[in-house]
């Protein structure tokens, strides 16, 4: 685990999967919004996923970017699935800023996927699970205590279109996505006594943007074994809008979610998918 600071004013937020694609765009968003920020990612790659996880130069990045919006940055890289992580980062969020006003957690994984669901193993079951959802409890656990403290605070759990339909072949990552909007329900009843908001944003197919690294798409295309232009063009003729989502699409859907804008509204999901899943 390793920690890095910066310096800057501004409400406090803790973005996890920060190194690149939605993760970036949602921390970009908060820092121009004011934000400042400690960004998480593991910056190693993780066995057992088939593509390449975010790395500690693209973490750097997001950071760098960040910063010159005028705002504070931290970054911690460390494994989610480890309780150590989800507690470095809170701990830097009080050590250097004082408070954590926002949580937002983008981490995730697609894979191990793209086989039945009896073909998968436990292991693959177990490590999809692990990192979508119980690093998604690990750390609303870290975080909400100083948010239960301060009587204020919003979280944001990023499911997917995979949280509110079925897709063939992706069952451990539908069950992790549909689980993470069950933990959203529940821990909004639980923590709404203490002014804390916790909502999901359910994105859909996202543009795989090179300005932000993104590559889910790649990613699943891979998993897949098709080209991802095919795989592209498949999702663009699916969704009514006959567009992919863009990233900023969805950090926009987010910001409002920790704004005082969308101060009675918890426990709810908001899905940014250009009506994929209304059909």
């Amino acid at each position: 685990m390793d920690v890095d600071s910066g310096s800057g004013p501004g409400r406090v937020a803790v973005v996890t999967g920060a190194a690149r694609g939605l993760g970036r765009a949602v921390a970009h968003e908060l820092a121009r919004a004011g934000h400042s920020l400690v960004l998480v990612d593991i910056g190693a790659d993780l066995p057992g996923v088939g593509y390449p996880m975010g790395s500690r130069p693209q973490l750097l990045e997001t950071a760098s970017a960040c910063r010159a919006e005028g705002v504070g940055v931290e970054i911690v890289l460390g494994d989610l699935r480890d309780p150590a992580t989800a507690e470095a980062a809170a701990s830097c969020a009080r050590e250097r800023f004082g408070r954590v006003d926002v949580l937002v957690n983008c981490a995730g994984v697609a894979g191990p996927s793209g086989k039945a669901v009896h073909e998968l193993t436990a292991a693959e079951w177990s490590l999809v699970m692990d990192v979508n959802l119980t690093a998604v409890w690990q750390m609303i656990h870290s975080v909400a205590p100083l948010m239960v403290e301060q009587r204020h605070g919003s979280i944001v759990n990023i499911s997917s279109t995979a949280g509110v339909v079925g897709y063939r072949h992706f069952a451990s990552y539908v069950a992790s996505k549909h689980a993470v909007i069950g933990l959203t329900k529940a821990a909004s009843l639980d923590l709404a006594p203490f002014g804390v908001r916790v909502n999901t944003v359910a994105p859909g197919s996202i543009r795989d943007d090179l300005e932000l690294d993104g590559r889910m798409l790649s990613a699943i295309a891979d998993y897949l074994s098709v080209p991802v232009s095919h795989h592209e063009s498949a999702f663009r003729e699916q969704q009514p809008t006959n567009a992919l989502v863009e990233a900023e699409d969805v950090a926009s859907a987010v910001l409002w979610l920790v704004s005082s804008a969308s101060r009675s509204v918890s426990g709810t999901t908001i899905v940014v998918d250009g009506g994929f899943s209304v059909r």
